[in-house]
């Protein structure tokens, strides 16, 4: 595969999950801020750094998972297990004084794709009796079709969420000898959890206890659980969480994990801190109700019409009116930009929230349902180095999308603005890996291939830690939709575009990766991958400048804006 081959000349063979490594079965995450993780769902990371699982909108799902998977077997196809051992930080939120409606769960499984998992039932887990999976299930609602002991307990499950051992969520106390001390899994406060597993004696221990507390002798739970035909050979570890028919926010503080050997203890100082929200006073009517609309909602259930869902994740849909008064009605002090596919506003919606408005211009009515469909379908990506899609709205033969808010621009400002502090070589190649790894997201780790077809530095935008995030993918796949389906409309940026594409008109991953070696010279060199002949010069009017240096015969091409990094060799 051609994208792979250039990841690796480029040196960032780091981001593939073929092969684990040492350093990958033995992490510590003290917070999640710039972690690379597999999410889907409506699982994010908080700019403070918190992994949110579900957030304040009912019967969705959540998942995070460890980009690389891990060997649990200490042979190929073999029934021995390796030990592991794993340590977090959670916290649940809800809406209600000790009330919630749906848990969260540690996972060990054979995939992180749980696309056909029900958004409001199972803590986002499982839609059938058999998974190949190992949990921890942190459970916040009754519910007798898994014999469950309370509203409040937490278990070991296997191939489902029948537990194999359960008990209320607490802890024993060992200054006060042992005594046992009730826990609260909403009580809005942040609790550590150590789950341990003995690939000898096949012994599960899951013990809890208060943040601040140091961790108990005494387990929560201990049973013996042979997992050498539940875990595969190879399997990923992560979490999943489920809102149900109640907004809930089910958080991660931080997260150490470690194969044959204890987790590295986690820094509590360092942790980011939940945030402080005011309960509604405890609902006995909802108390009364909640286990049984959730029993029926497993029968069938649709999402609330102002939302587009599809395998677990939604994109939201805006009213024009709030997008109208976020940009302050289109006003051009508000425009960021035009591009290929219309304008950008910055726009602050009610909630305070920095978006930016792209107006995509539409001329075909007809085709506008199937171009919904692939916005709401583009709204499921979720990467650290893609431009996150929020939203869509609706209106007429114009759509308009709402993505997160970009604070320091396009990339191709920082390269080619001369009233801008050039990059230094540190955070050119940060920028290249990052738009490397989201392109790999797009087209090896997605559920479906996605050819973005104008890679370039003008759509990438660079976060307010200065992380490049590829944008505008799939827009150009959006265009089509809209046009004749008898007419070849070739999509893409002169000097980044594949010489193929001219004559076949089909984009490709092969082309996506043309156009990023193109931009990785850009990004390197300083130089757009064309520039203008002089006029009347006599030239085509535009000459590539790849290979091209000073003499002609190839290093980096005059006028670069390169700037030498503490460390770094001169540019």
């Amino acid at each position: 595969m051609p994208l792979l081959v250039l990841l690796l000349f480029i040196g960032v063979g780091g981001l593939l999950p073929a092969v684990t490594t040492a350093a990958d079965e033995r992490f510590v995450f003290d917070g999640f801020k710039g972690v690379n993780l597999t999410l889907d769902g409506m699982a994010t990371v908080t700019p403070d750094g918190l992994l949110l699982l579900t957030n304040a909108i009912p019967q969705l799902k959540g998942h995070a998972f460890y980009p690389a998977p891990l060997r649990f077997h200490r042979t190929p196809n073999g029934t021995a297990m390796r030990s592991f051992s794993t340590a977090f930080v959670i916290g649940i939120i809800g809406a209600y004084v000790d009330l919630s409606s749906h848990g969260m769960a540690f996972v060990v499984a054979k995939s992180h794709n749980f696309t056909s998992a029900l958004p409001g039932q199972f803590l986002g887990l499982v839609s059938s009796a058999t998974n190949h999976l190992f949990a921890v299930e942190f459970d916040t609602i009754l519910n007798s079709e898994f014999n469950d002991m309370s509203s409040n307990h937490v278990g070991i499950d296997v191939n489902g969420l029948n537990s194999v051992d359960s008990d209320n969520a607490g802890y024993y106390d060992d200054a006060t000898g042992g005594a046992f001390r009730n826990l609260s899994l909403v009580s809005r406060k942040a609790m550590q959890v150590w789950v341990d597993f003995d690939g000898q004696t096949m012994q599960v221990n899951v013990t809890m206890a208060p943040l601040e507390a140091p961790r108990p002798k005494k387990p929560l739970l201990s049973t013996t659980v042979n997992l050498s035909s539940v875990i595969d050979d190879t399997a990923y570890v992560g979490f999943s969480s489920a809102s149900g028919i109640l907004f809930c926010r089910h958080y991660v503080l931080g997260w150490s994990f470690s194969m044959d050997g204890a987790a590295p203890a986690l820094n509590i100082s360092s942790l980011p801190t939940l945030p402080a929200t005011t309960p509604k006073p405890r609902s006995k009517t909802l108390e009364i109700v909640l286990p049984i609309a959730s029993a029926v909602l497993v029968f069938g259930w649709a999402p609330p019409s102002s939302r587009s869902c599809g395998g677990g994740a939604c994109t939201r849909r805006f009213s024009y009116k709030d997008l109208y008064h976020a940009t302050d009605g289109f006003s051009d002090k508000r425009l960021l930009g035009i591009g290929g596919f219309g304008r950008v506003y910055r726009g602050v919606l009610a909630s305070k929230v920095e978006v930016a408005v792209k107006k995509v211009a539409h001329g075909s009515r007809q085709g506008m349902r199937e171009f919904v469909a692939e916005v709401v379908s583009i709204g499921r990506l979720r990467h650290r180095n893609l431009v996150q899609l929020l939203g869509y709205c609706r209106r007429k033969g114009e759509l308009l999308l709402v993505y997160d808010y970009m604070p320091n621009g396009s990339l191709d400002r920082h390269l080619h603005d001369q009233s801008k502090a050039p990059l230094s070589w540190a955070q050119r190649f940060r920028v290249i890996k990052g738009v490397a790894s989201g392109l790999l997201y797009l087209h090896e780790d997605w559920e479906q291939v996605v050819v973005h077809r104008d890679i370039k530095a003008s759509n990438v935008l660079l976060d307010k830690e200065m992380n490049g995030r590829l944008g505008d993918f799939g827009l150009a796949r959006l265009y089509d939709h809209g046009t004749d389906p008898h007419t070849t409309h070739v999509v893409g940026t002169m000097g980044y575009m594949a010489p193929e594409l001219g004559h076949t008109g089909k984009a490709s991953k092969a082309s996506d990766v043309f156009a990023f070696g193109a931009f990785m010279l850009e990004v390197a060199c300083g130089r757009k991958p064309v520039v203008q002949d002089a006029p009347g010069a006599g030239g085509l009017g535009a000459r590539p400048m790849a290979g091209r240096g000073r003499d002609g015969h190839g290093g980096p091409p005059p006028g670069g804006r390169l700037r030498r990094g503490r460390g770094e060799p001169g540019a």
